[in-house]
C-alpha cells in the first residue's frame, strides 16, 4: 500500500475523542479488516444562534393615588385631607335627621347619643376609605377620576365637551377654607365628576387648567398658578395669597344687595305675607276658633311661600359678573358661594324678563341657556343660568352686548302678528312680537311677565312650522326654533305665508352663520 493506509487485518484505529468500547468478557476476539481511510468531513459550521425571544414587560399595575402613572403621565392627585371630615359631618346631619324623636323617647338620651356616635363614626370611616381610593389627573385632553374600593370605577371626561366649570363653597367648606369643583359637559344630565373637596387655590388652578385644555391652548398642561389679573376684588373667603387667587378678569357689573332685597319684596310671595300674618292673628283673637295644629299649619304655609324669595336672596347675594377673554365669570352666594365660568361660545340663548312689579322701577332679569348644562332645582334654586338677577335697562343692554356683540336690546326689529291672531290670544296678541336682527332671532311674549328671547343664528339646530286646527282656519302658523339647550324660541301666530318665509330665512341665516364660524 503506497498510500500509507493500514493493511488488511490491521486493527481499526479508534478516534482520539471517542474512547474504545471495552471488550465483552468471554467473547472471541475476531480481527476485523481495517476500514479504508475516509477523508475527514469538512467542518460544518455551527447552527446560527437565534436571538432569544424578547421579554415582554408585564402589564403595569394601576398606580396608587398620589404615585406616578405611565411614562409621560402626571401622578394622580388626592382630594384635600379634610374632605372625609366634611363628608362625615354631612352624614352626621343625615343620621340625626333619620333618627326620629320617637327613637329618642324610647331608648333615652344616653343610648341615643351612643347610637349617633357609632353611626357617625362608621360614616366617617367610610368617608376616609373613599377619600384614600379617590384620585384625579389629566391625561392628554381628558380628566380622569378614579374612585371605589371593592368596585373600582374610572371616569374619563373629554375636556373638549366641557361647557362650564363651577367652584362651589358650601358653608362648611367656607369655614375650613375648601371648595368643590363641578363640571358641566355636553349631554350631561347632571354635574360630572364633582371633586369635593379641594383647597381654594388648588380648585382655582385646576379650573384654569381645565378651561385652557378645553380651549386647546398649548400651555394648558401648566400646573402653576393662574396668572393674576386686575379687576373686581376677590370673593370673601378666597385664598389670601396673590398667587392663589384666580383671575377675576374685567368687571362688568356688581348687583347691590339692597336692590336684591327690594326686588324680592316686589314679588307676589312677599305680598302674600301680610295676608298670612293677618290670618294667624285672627286665629288667636277669635275665641275658641284657634288651635295649635291650625297655627302650625298656617306658619308652615307662610314659610313655604317665603322660601323661594329667601333662597333667591341667599343664592344671588354679592352677585358679581366679569369677563375673562372669551368667558364669563359669575360669582354669587352667601351660605354657599359659587364661582361659575361659562365660555361664550357655548351660550345658546339669552333670555330677558320684566316681572310685573319690577316695571315700576324699570328693572329686568337676564338668563343664559348653555348647551348640556344640567338645570337647577324645580323651585328655580341654584340654577346655573344666572346672568343678571336684577338691574335696569342700561345695565342689561350693556351685558347683552358683551354676550352677543352688536345686539342692541333697545333696537330690535320686532313686528306683531296679524290682527286676526286676537281670536286665539285676545289678551296677549298685542304683546307678541318677532323679528330678524343681523345677528339674532328675537321673540317677545308674556302679558304680566314680559319675556324676550334672543337666539344667535349659529346656535339654531332646526326650524319648524307648526299649524293647529284653529290656526288653519285663520291662516296662521307658529315658527319654532330649536337649540341644543332645549328651549329655543317660538314666534306665535304669524301669517301663514310670512311664517314659511320666516322659516326659510332663518334656515338660510343659520347655514351662513355656521359656515362663517
Amino acid at each position: 500500500m503506497t498510500d500509507g493506509s493500514p493493511g488488511p487485518g490491521a486493527p481499526h484505529p479508534t478516534p482520539p475523542d471517542v474512547p474504545a468500547a471495552p471488550p465483552v468478557p468471554g467473547a472471541p476476539r475476531t480481527p476485523h479488516p481495517a476500514a479504508p481511510d475516509v477523508p475527514a468531513a469538512p467542518d460544518v459550521p455551527a447552527a446560527p444562534e437565534f436571538p432569544a425571544a424578547p421579554e415582554f414587560p408585564a402589564a403595569p399595575a394601576a398606580p396608587a393615588v398620589g404615585t406616578a402613572g405611565p411614562a409621560g403621565a402626571e401622578p394622580r392627585q388626592r382630594l384635600h385631607p379634610l374632605s372625609p371630615v366634611l363628608q362625615g359631618a354631612k352624614s352626621l346631619v343625615v343620621v340625626i335627621a333619620g333618627l326620629s324623636w320617637s327613637t329618642l323617647s324610647r331608648v333615652g338620651f344616653g343610648w341615643f347619643a351612643v347610637l349617633v356616635a357609632v353611626l357617625a363614626l362608621g360614616a366617617t370611616v367610610l368617608a376616609v376609605v373613599s377619600w384614600y381610593n379617590t384620585g384625579y389627573h389629566i391625561v392628554g385632553r381628558e380628566l380622569r377620576v378614579h374612585e371605589g374600593l371593592l368596585w373600582r370605577r374610572t371616569r374619563a371626561i373629554p375636556l373638549e365637551r366641557l361647557q362650564a366649570v363651577e367652584v362651589v363653597r358650601p358653608l362648611l367648606a367656607q369655614l375650613t377654607g375648601l371648595a368643590e369643583l363641578r363640571l358641566e359637559v355636553v349631554g350631561g344630565g347632571k354635574t360630572e365628576a364633582p371633586l369635593a373637596y379641594l383647597s381654594v387655590a388648588d380648585a382655582a388652578r385646576l379650573r384654569h387648567r381645565l378651561l385652557a385644555v378645553a380651549a386647546g391652548l398649548p400651555d394648558g398642561a401648566t400646573t402653576g398658578p393662574a396668572p393674576q389679573a386686575t379687576g373686581v376684588a376677590p370673593a370673601d373667603g378666597d385664598a389670601a395669597g396673590p398667587a392663589d387667587r384666580e383671575p377675576t378678569g374685567r368687571p362688568l357689573h356688581a348687583v347691590t344687595n339692597t336692590d336684591l332685597l327690594v326686588s324680592q319684596l316686589l314679588t307676589p310671595q312677599a305680598f302674600l305675607l301680610p295676608i298670612g300674618v293677618a290670618f294667624v292673628v285672627a286665629q288667636f283673637l277669635s275665641e275658641g276658633s284657634w288651635s295649635f295644629i291650625a297655627v302650625a299649619s298656617t306658619l308652615t304655609a307662610m314659610a313655604g311661600v317665603l322660601l323661594q324669595p329667601v333662597r333667591r336672596v341667599l343664592d344671588d347675594w354679592n352677585f358679581r359678573l366679569a369677563r375673562e377673554a372669551d368667558r364669563l365669570r359669575i360669582h354669587n352666594g352667601l351660605l354657599e358661594t359659587r364661582v361659575q365660568t361659562v365660555p361664550l361660545e357655548r351660550v345658546q340663548t339669552v333670555g330677558v324678563t320684566w316681572p310685573l312689579l319690577w316695571r315700576m322701577k324699570g328693572w329686568l332679569r337676564l338668563r343664559l341657556e348653555v348647551a348640556g348644562y344640567s338645570g337647577g332645582e324645580a323651585d328655580d334654586r341654584n340654577r346655573p343660568d344666572r346672568l343678571l338677577p336684577v338691574g335696569d335697562l342700561t345695565v342689561g343692554a350693556a351685558i347683552v352686548d358683551e354676550v352677543l356683540p352688536g345686539v342692541a336690546l333697545t333696537a330690535l326689529p320686532l313686528t306683531p302678528p296679524p290682527g286676526r291672531a286676537r281670536w286665539l290670544r285676545p289678551l296677549t296678541a298685542r304683546v307678541l312680537g318677532a323679528g330678524l336682527h343681523e345677528r339674532v332671532f328675537a321673540v317677545r311674549s308674556g302679558l304680566l311677565t314680559r319675556q324676550l328671547t334672543l337666539v344667535p343664528y349659529a346656535r339654531m339646530q332646526s326650524v319648524r312650522v307648526v299649524q293647529g286646527p284653529a290656526q288653519r282656519r285663520l291662516r296662521l302658523a307658529t315658527v319654532h326654533v330649536d337649540t341644543a339647550g332645549g328651549s329655543g324660541a317660538a314666534a306665535h301666530d304669524r301669517d301663514l305665508a310670512q311664517a314659511w318665509a320666516l322659516a326659510a330665512e332663518l334656515t338660510a341665516r343659520a347655514h351662513a352663520a355656521r359656515r362663517a364660524r
